[in-house]
């Protein structure tokens, strides 16, 4: 943990400064392990936040430019509920969205009797795209739930996509799970765009499994969210998870890091061309070999599809790590490397605009 960031945290530092041993009468039943506590009368309650809860809940929506920001230990999940909640509680009951959308807006809406109008999905070879307006047009919506950054690090035109959600007077939500690094990048962060959104802190910035934060552009939203969060949250959140939190979201920005992943994308033909670094994904005829070659030499991507290989990165990445992966994918992939700023990979066929298709299943055989 970086000290200088640690330093900011409201949250660590009331961690931090109650280590004096105490006798637990109190949950959780392990009997105090460290920073795993309970809501105490120095510990302040994210149910209803007074202290330094609330203090590290204001830093983090000045930080991402939201009228309020909920603190999440439920993943991403529990803010895409929320959102949903927060849509139909202001009369939405049509909600836009991608074939390829996560499971939980589908559930939500299910959950909620929202109903759900599914958008064309585009394609780059196997690779689904985010929407554009074009999908758009021509479909009854009262809000647009987006997904972006996709899993291949593909990110929305938020501009376009936000001037039509006002020109149609629907509200702009945007499942952000996999975009909490770029509120450094207002351009391409979607708190600059959206009515609502949510961080999936825990994915691609330096905080525990299931961190995450849902924000809100207005405070009549922020009142309705607020309202949403304490329904979907639990009611006993972890400190670990909520200090991790403010810590990500406080980190700062590898710039560094950032360039170097440029270079390699940018000398690499068969690496995917995403606008967001932290997702690197490569294009390699045997994708799946690769990737059990690489866990031999005790490296690990984010996942497989049998097409495409796919590794994140966050700003907490070292860059020793990152010349070792290259180095790695040297040996078992004939990767060329001249120098640590001129990478080249042996050329892969060029990813291609797909067509959709739609078949029965049993003559989807091939297809």
């Amino acid at each position: 943990m970086r000290k200088d960031v640690a330093k900011k945290c409201h949250i660590i530092g009331m961690l931090r400064a109650q280590k004096r041993a105490h006798v637990s009468f109190h949950t959780p039943g392990h009997k105090r392990a460290g920073a795993d506590i309970t809501e105490l009368s120095y510990s302040d309650n994210l149910s209803a936040p007074r202290g330094v809860i609330a203090r590290a809940q204001e830093d983090i929506a000045q930080i991402l430019g939201a009228n309020k920001s909920f603190i999440l230990t439920d993943g991403s999940t529990a803010g895409v509920l929320a959102m949903l909640y927060t849509a139909k509680s202001v009369g939405a009951k049509r909600i836009a969205l991608s074939p390829a959308s996560h499971k939980s807006a589908f559930n939500g809406c299910k959950l909620l009797g929202l109903t759900p109008v599914l958008l064309s999905q585009r394609f780059a070879g196997n690779i689904s795209l985010p929407p554009t307006v074009q999908e758009l047009e021509g479909i009854a919506f009262d809000a647009f739930l987006l997904t972006s950054p996709t899993y291949y690090g593909d990110i929305a035109s938020y501009a376009s996509l936000r001037a039509y959600c006002e020109a149609h007077g629907a509200l702009f939500l945007v499942d952000g799970a996999h975009g909490g690094h770029l509120h450094n990048q207002k351009n391409i962060y979607a708190g600059t765009y959206a009515d609502l959104w949510v961080d999936g802190v825990h994915k691609s910035l330096p905080a525990l499994t299931q961190g995450a934060v849902v924000s809100a552009r207005t405070e009549t939203l922020a009142e309705k969210l607020a309202q949403a969060v304490d329904i979907f949250r639990t009611t006993s959140p972890s400190y670990p998870i909520m200090a991790s939190v403010e810590y990500a979201v406080k980190y700062p920005r590898n710039e560094r890091l950032e360039r170097a992943v440029s270079a390699f994308k940018n000398a690499t033909p068969c690496a995917y061309g995403n606008a967001d670094y932290t997702k690197l994904c490569l294009c390699l005829p045997h994708a799946n070999a690769v990737a059990k070659a690489l866990e031999k030499r005790g490296i690990f991507a984010e996942f497989c599809d049998g097409d495409s290989l796919c590794f994140y990165l966050s700003p907490a990445t070292r860059m020793r790590d990152f010349y070792r992966l290259i180095k790695a994918l040297k040996k078992v992939n004939g990767l060329q490397v001249a120098t640590e700023n001129a990478i080249r990979f042996v050329p892969a066929p060029p990813i291609s605009q797909g067509e959709t298709k739609y078949v029965p299943l049993e003559e989807s055989v091939n297809c």
